[in-house]
């Protein structure tokens, strides 16, 4: 990504996000002993996985930790890691068989007891976990995770240890496709010494990954290190990674032309229209499966009551898609017609155009609909985004622009800019919006369902807005429980019609994975989930 000239400037940019390091990529050529110095954004909260849901901690997890199964970077299959097979009979009882020789980076065994004392972890009320609900499927959460009150159980029932290799697994209903999520992290084991110390453990976590963390500042940057004793194929081919902290991404494009950086993994796009000239093929472009959306905030009786659902849509086709996604990111963004992504394919769940019109630019139908809605609360919409990475700040100008055009009534929509994600996480999980928020959303395996539940079902563990709608979580229900993938993608199709009907989050635009790397560095690719492939990156 990013630079088309290969000669090295002479002299090192100074940046304002931290202090610059030396000029130069890494060490050493392509021995695997060089250091992949990468951008970064700080996580919401300290790096553990069941509490980790958002994408900055996300890439530092990858490093860490390998599951039961991993998604290949190219086809996005979910393959056995540490699975040796996961068998069943009926789509809801699981039998897991794990193989030999796996470690933590501490020397201590993975066992059965390590993933179904980290899953009972994840689950547990107490334990106050962001990606509670991804257990909630199994029997028992219930007991440990209650909608109020006090756990009744310790663990969940429907964990059992055999030995070991194995462990069984008795989910609630069945769930055909429930072995294609365990890729996603907050199913990573723990070793015994995150529960012995917890504290030192998130001060510097131990997991089992290509790489440990070396060194963390907040606000700073995170090092890790290549692991010797990493039992997967897919040993890093470099000697770690730097991932260094940027407020702005402008700043660590100029790092990266500069030759202070050797990976920024996010495109600003003031940048886009230079970008290919600078970097030539070293500029990433390619589909991922990510969605830009704005969530509207339906705890807040303004925006949630009823009727409000007409205003909703309005405010959806007073949104130019096509001009921002040219003007502002030059293609690198395809105006959605749908919640999920074309990265998923028919098969997967995608199908264009279950949005309907609602999706389409159309500035007299926008303001007849919020005339009927009876218009916007108190005359005004705001909208709220972090702006330290993203670009977010142009294309939420470029909104309120189009907005303020279609309905011709003046700067009735403005923007909020918050300074970093962080805060901006927090005011979303704490359900503290006034405001229609940007949402985008990467999804953390390659289903349908992962688009569709965390995000709109009752309780979902990313339902931010808090969209509550009994037909849609029966028929997110009813896909879960289908026989196999084809039934449920259909199922889930079903739900993503009462979606349109309700209109609780505007789609944007798709969002293509968008990197630029220097001459430094080689080998640099991106998965289907626009992260790189950091422990195949080669330092030149």
């Amino acid at each position: 990504m990013r630079g088309a000239t290969h000669a090295k400037w002479a002299v090192c940019a100074v940046t304002v996000a931290l202090a610059a390091t030396a000029c130069g990529g890494g060490s050493s050529g392509g021995d695997g002993s060089g250091i992949v110095r990468s951008s970064w954004g700080d996580p919401q909260n300290p790096i553990e996985p069941a509490n980790t849901n958002e994408v900055q901690g996300g890439k530092v997890l990858d490093m860490l930790f390998r599951g039961l199964k991993k998604y290949d970077p190219k086809s996005g299959e979910a393959k056995d890691v540490i699975a040796e097979k996961i068998e069943t009979s009926d789509q809801q009882n699981f039998t897991v068989k794990l193989k030999d020789g796996w470690t933590f980076s501490n020397g201590e065994k993975i066992t059965a007891k390590s993933f179904v004392d980290a899953w009972n972890y994840g689950a547990h009320v107490d334990n106050k976990q962001n990606n509670s609900p991804f257990f909630s499927n199994i029997e028992g959460y219930d007991a440990v995770h209650p909608e109020s009150g006090n756990a009744t159980a310790k663990t969940m029932s429907g964990l059992v240890v055999k030995d070991d290799k194995t462990f069984t697994v008795k989910l609630k209903e069945k769930f055909s496709t429930w072995p294609e999520t365990l890729g996603y992290q907050a199913f990573s084991p723990l070793p015994e010494a995150f529960f012995k110390d917890h504290d030192a453990w998130l001060k510097k976590p131990v997991g089992n990954g290509p790489y440990t963390v070396d060194s963390y500042t907040k606000g700073s940057a995170m090092k890790l290190r290549a692991w010797d004793g990493y039992k997967g194929e897919d040993k890093a081919k470099n000697a770690g990674v730097d991932l260094q902290v940027y407020t702005d991404n402008n700043t660590a494009y100029t790092d990266l032309m500069a030759g202070n950086l050797d990976l920024v993994d996010d495109v600003p796009a003031k940048q886009l229209k230079n970008v290919k000239s600078d970097l030539g093929d070293r500029y990433i472009n390619q589909p991922a499966l990510i969605i830009q959306t704005v969530v509207f905030p339906m705890y807040d009786q303004a925006w949630g009551k009823p009727g409000m659902e007409k205003v909703r849509k309005g405010l959806s086709m007073a949104i130019n898609r096509d001009q921002i996604t040219k003007q502002i990111f030059q293609e690198t963004r395809t105006p959605a017609s749908d919640w999920t992504s074309p990265a998923l394919h028919d098969k997967g769940g995608y199908k264009e155009g279950l949005c309907g019109d609602a999706c389409k630019y159309d500035p007299e139908q926008a303001k007849k609909l919020i005339e009927e809605g009876g218009g916007l609360p108190g005359g005004k919409v705001t909208l709220t985004s972090n702006v330290d990475t993203g670009s977010h700040r142009e294309w939420m100008d470029a909104v309120c622009n189009s907005i303020n055009n279609a309905l011709g009534k003046g700067a009735v929509c403005t923007v909020n800019p918050v300074g970093t994600f962080a805060d901006f996480k927090n005011q979303m999980s704490n359900f503290k919006m006034t405001g229609p928020f940007r949402s985008g959303w990467q999804a953390d395996y390659p289903l349908i369902q992962n688009f569709i539940q965390p995000l709109f079902t009752t309780g979902g563990s990313s339902n931010y807005g808090k969209f509550d709608n009994k037909q849609f979580d029966q028929l997110v229900a009813e896909a879960n429980k289908a026989p196999d993938e084809a039934e449920a993608v259909k199922k889930f199709q079903e739900a993503e019609k009462i979606l349109a009907e309700q209109m609780p989050s505007i789609p944007l635009w798709y969002q293509n994975g968008s990197a630029g790397y220097s001459d430094q560095v080689s080998d640099v690719q991106l998965n289907q989930f626009s992260v790189p492939v950091y422990d195949q990156i080669k330092v030149n």
